[in-house]
């Protein structure tokens, strides 16, 4: 079988969490190829040239740097591909393109823009309405990053559930380097944590109006603090005025692992994920989890975590103050969730998806 793999996002300089899907999914798929009996033979398709060593060597893996400014997609991959006839084309970021030769296949990572409109740009969310419909139809399979991701896709578009397949991001231990907090972000007192850029939908003012009545139920309480830059429809005033917040923008990511292994607990009560990344990174740092009963989360966390209603600020509240002064179940929450969290590796991500791919 001769598989194309758009690999463009793999070369982009500062990763969101879609830019590194790609890069450790494209990686794996390469490694589990050559350990099969008869490996198919794979060409990478780049609009900048790739790093050395971005990939594992492979005699089945070819390269092709096809550099273009404007709708690469659309234009210097679609002549591409008709050149070279591969009988599958897979993108792994983003979407198809609009005119395909042969098979295609494609990654939807949420439908967060249909849940929560207000939450982006009306260009952004029209761009994104039309090629995800377009790609999610025109795939010969789709895959999705969770189960609620794969229903959102019947909800909102009518894919047949069966052209579906659920394969779940691999999600690394961060490492955890020396790391003054104190010196580098001024926390010197226990906290809580939320990491995510700062947008509507991660329900930032709700999480705080709940940290806010924490506070008035406990004699000592820690701090929340919210690492993330700001994000679309960004608001001051979620940051501004209640004690014990301290807002840190955006971090080093050689820094995340520390802050997470510091912190009591990660507070995740967002609206809305198409994968939460954050909550499984913290149950590998042997960090208790509090996190949302809603889309992604509950598949995530499973038993390891205590779950939330977004919506309840009491509520949260209330699994704030047990959380932090149950010793017996944080003991319980950290031990489930390494367990959990080691379930999520990027190897089972690519035999599943390769599976997928090339049925």
């Amino acid at each position: 079988m001769k598989l194309a793999i758009d690999a463009s996002r793999c070369t982009v300089a500062r990763q969101t969490g879609t830019e590194h899907y790609a890069r450790q999914l494209v990686h794996h798929l390469i490694v589990h190829n050559e350990a099969q009996p008869q490996p198919h033979a794979i060409t990478l398709y780049f609009r900048d040239a790739p790093p050395p060593n971005l990939f594992p060597s492979s005699p089945h893996v070819t390269y092709r740097v096809i550099p273009f400014k404007r709708a690469w997609t659309h234009v210097r991959l679609a002549w591409a591909i008709a050149r070279d006839k591969p009988d599958l084309t897979f993108v792994p970021a983003h979407t198809l393109p609009f005119v395909l030769r042969g098979a295609g296949a494609v990654t939807v990572h949420d439908l967060g823009y249909k849940l929560f409109p207000q939450a982006h740009p009306r260009w952004q969310r029209l761009y994104l309405d039309w090629t995800t419909r377009y790609s999610a139809r025109r795939a010969r399979v789709v895959l999705a990053d969770s189960q609620a991701t794969r229903d959102d896709l019947a909800r909102f578009y009518g894919i047949p559930t069966d052209k579906v397949r659920v394969v779940y991001a691999g999600v690394d231990a961060p490492t955890v380097l020396p790391c003054d907090l104190r010196a580098f972000y001024g926390i010197d007192k226990p906290y809580v944590l939320f990491i995510g850029t700062l947008q509507p939908r991660k329900n930032i003012a709700g999480m705080i109006q709940a940290y806010a009545t924490y506070r008035q139920r406990v004699a000592a309480p820690v701090d929340f603090v919210l690492a993330g830059g700001k994000g679309w429809l960004f608001d001051e005033a979620w940051v501004r005025g209640v004690d014990g917040v301290k807002w840190l923008g955006y971090i080093d990511e050689a820094h995340k692992g520390a802050l997470l292994a510091g912190a009591q607990a990660l507070l995740f009560a967002t609206l809305y994920e198409g994968f939460g990344f954050p909550v499984l990174e913290a149950m590998h740092c042997g960090t208790p989890v509090i996190a949302a009963n809603t889309s992604s989360l509950p598949e995530l966390v499973g038993d390891a975590g205590v779950l939330v209603d977004p919506t309840d600020t009491s509520g949260i509240a209330a699994a704030l103050v047990q959380v932090l002064a149950d010793d017996a179940l944080r003991a319980e929450l950290i031990q489930r969730g390494r367990a959990q969290a080691a379930r999520f590796t990027w190897e089972r991500a690519a035999a599943v998806a390769y599976d997928a791919l090339v049925r």
